[in-house]
């Protein structure tokens, strides 16, 4: 098939009227190159590269970038470049084993590193079976919703990771120029945040306190504004929107400007003690957000179980028979057997209750069993939560059902008898495995959507997702060992890891005997009813609120970006396109400040001193707003160059 000037069907992203059919791009009656050596190994690359790159941006700010748009940007260069045959059906498979990475980073960095906050004693195989367990039982989970989701749905669902995803592989085929916006753009948003973390011509972090003003103000009102420079956060809030980085950072204005100076005024302590702004948010306001994003998930399942409820009766229909015994099903709508995934399931549940009872997670048989169930109801139930919210928004809020499962795990260890430091350990394994299973399953669903507009092999998907699974939880647990070494997740320069503190400040107090800050839990829950009654995302409102103010306010500078170069042509198609190259620089932003921040924890962990302290101790803060201002421009004026 010549793979030029190609264009999805008008009926792609609509719904389809009476009797209408959806035709892919790759017919179903022909046969295409997907699994090949040169697919696969690529696949395997992209894993192990862009697991490290999300691994260090995650831990650093809170926030997993989704590697499906630079991927798949890189595999149309490659493989344009090495002019290959049925590059389209290689390229799908390309970007589905290598999107693995954001997936498994996301489960993995959002509990595991508390392992190390807390000072656990739990080990490297451990770790690494937690995300590769977790992981498979995400696929399996999911391949039952295949169906409802990416065919019964069709354009109900917007999809928009799968969307934009889908437009880089089909677009692309022209002659992969989109691989070079990305390439120019990683290597200045990499070497800008090199200079950051590495050598400290600017500072990292630009605050009210650079003026001495500011500095009075924080410490007498406690009031501070924070900005964090980076390149990659920038570029991730342009991804994000104007919307969703809106209401995130309302919930952190709420916060910072309102509760934290409200917090100091009132409680004596607060003035007593000296607090800063930054402790008062530790210590009061950041509970309120982990209350508001444990409610959200909550909220989540209720309205999924119409879902839960259609997928299903088309999965206990298939496992029957259903089309298959009458009729034969056609290559692009070929999973794997019902049959082998509900074996494959009971086989997963069964490793887990082993991993569980005799590989040192959980004291006796009766606490396995415990174990298991949480898991298995769990993350099942949350499964189409997480499919659902990818498929509408393509956000997956697994951070707070992960916090959820972390309460019900901790409350269910202590009933059977497990507590302390042996119960801080099991919960953060048990909902490290939950996490990874519904990052994985949002994720999976994506690349599945992604299979059908283009007409790939739903079962070569699914079979090969196993490799990637397995290939990312190796490096990602490897990468969070070098990080620990290198900077830590503690103290003064330590890495933020902000999930994987709040699940360390949740899960503490509850299994050492102590109390926990219900009342603020509650607050924050309160918050989301309320926010959920007046149809506001509650999740992304309680998320603005747990992270720090410097991390989500370049979010918003990035989303006005985004809605800026999008809106200025009086032609739809022009906006389309300037939009659709600053997703491109944006990606190449959070690809390289990534992967550099990797090289810079490299220098840093073989002691490689390059920083320059004193100039950045002294001038940092306040040169840090000129470049910053710089690559705003750049963002700005190279997306606006583009037309129809």
């Amino acid at each position: 098939m010549e793979e030029k000037n190609l264009r999805l069907p008008e009926n792609a992203q609509r719904e389809l009227k009476p009797g209408e059919e959806y035709k892919p791009l790759l017919a179903p009656e022909k046969k295409f190159a997907e699994i090949t050596p040169y697919s696969v190994l690529t696949g395997i690359f992209m894993v192990i590269l862009f697991s490290a790159a999300a691994a260090y941006l995650g831990l650093k700010v809170g926030q997993v970038f989704e590697a499906a748009i630079p991927i798949a940007i890189i595999g149309v260069g490659l493989t344009t470049a090495l002019k290959k045959n049925d590059r389209l059906s290689q390229n799908v498979i390309i970007q589905s084993i290598g999107g693995c990475s954001g997936a498994v980073v996301a489960g993995a960095i959002f509990t595991l590193p508390a392992i190390y906050i807390l000072g656990l004693n739990i080990n490297f195989t451990q770790m690494v079976l937690s995300s590769l367990l977790g992981g498979v039982l995400g696929i399996l989970f999911l391949i039952p919703f295949r169906k409802y989701f990416v065919k019964e749905m069709h354009g109900k669902y917007p999809f928009p990771e799968a969307t934009a995803t889908t437009q880089v592989l089909v677009n692309g085929e022209s002659g992969g120029k989109g691989a070079k916006i990305l390439v120019l753009s990683g290597l200045i948003g990499g070497l800008y945040d090199f200079i950051v973390a590495s050598v400290g011509l600017w500072s990292e972090t630009l605050t009210s306190r650079v003026v001495e003003f500011g500095a009075a103000i924080a410490d007498k009102a406690k009031f501070v504004v924070k900005l964090n420079t980076g390149a990659a956060v920038l570029g991730l809030g342009f991804i994000i929107g104007l919307k969703y980085a809106l209401i995130i950072c309302c919930g952190s204005f709420l916060v910072w400007f309102f509760i934290i100076p409200l917090i100091g005024f009132v409680l004596p302590e607060a003035q007593a003690a000296g607090l800063s702004p930054e402790n008062i948010f530790s210590s009061y306001a950041r509970p309120i957000g982990i209350g508001g994003i444990a409610t959200a998930g909550i909220i989540g399942i209720i309205k999924s179980f119409g879902v839960i409820k259609s997928a299903l009766g088309l999965a206990v229909s298939e496992f029957k028979g259903g089309k298959q015994k009458t009729e034969k099903v056609a290559r692009t709508d070929e999973d794997i057997p019902m049959k082998n995934i509900v074996f494959g399931i009971a086989i997963a549940l069964i490793v887990i209750f082993a991993f569980f009872a005799f590989g040192g997670v959980v004291e006796n048989v009766l606490q396995a069993v415990v174990g298991l169930l949480i898991v298995g109801v769990i993350s099942f139930l949350f499964t189409t939560v997480a499919a659902n919210a990818i498929a509408i928004v393509g956000s997956n809020p697994v951070s707070g059902m992960t916090l959820m499962t972390l309460i019900v795990a901790s409350v269910v260890l202590i009933a059977v008898g497990l507590k302390g430091n042996a119960g801080m350990a099991a919960a953060l394994i048990i909902g490290g495995v939950v996490c990874t299973a519904l990052s994985v399953a949002g994720s999976f669903i994506t690349d599945l959507k992604i299979g059908y507009w283009i007409g790939t092999t739903p079962r070569k998907q699914e079979t090969w997702k196993f490799l990637g699974i397995a290939v990312s939880a190796v490096t990602v647990c490897g990468v969070m060992l070098v990080l620990n070494k290198t900077y830590g997740f503690t103290g003064d320069e330590a890495l933020v890891a902000p999930q994987a503190n709040a699940m360390a400040a949740l899960i503490g107090p509850l299994m050492s005997g102590g109390g926990a800050p219900w009342m603020l839990y509650g607050i924050g829950a309160v918050l989301a009813l309320i926010l959920n009654f007046l149809k506001i995302p509650a999740l992304a409102f309680a998320l603005g609120m747990f992270i720090p103010l410097d991390l989500n306010l370049p979010l918003l500078i990035g989303g006005g970006i985004s809605w800026f170069v999008s809106t200025r042509s009086k032609d739809a198609a022009v906006n389309e396109a300037r939009l659709n190259k600053g997703t491109l620089i944006a990606s190449g932003f959070i690809a390289g400040g990534a992967l550099m921040g990797v090289v810079s924890a490299i220098l840093k962990f073989a002691n490689v001193n390059i920083f320059l302290k004193d100039w950045n101790a002294n001038y940092g803060e306040a040169v840090a707003i000129i470049p910053f201002i710089a690559i705003i421009v750049y963002m700005t004026i190279a997306s606006m160059k583009k037309e129809k």
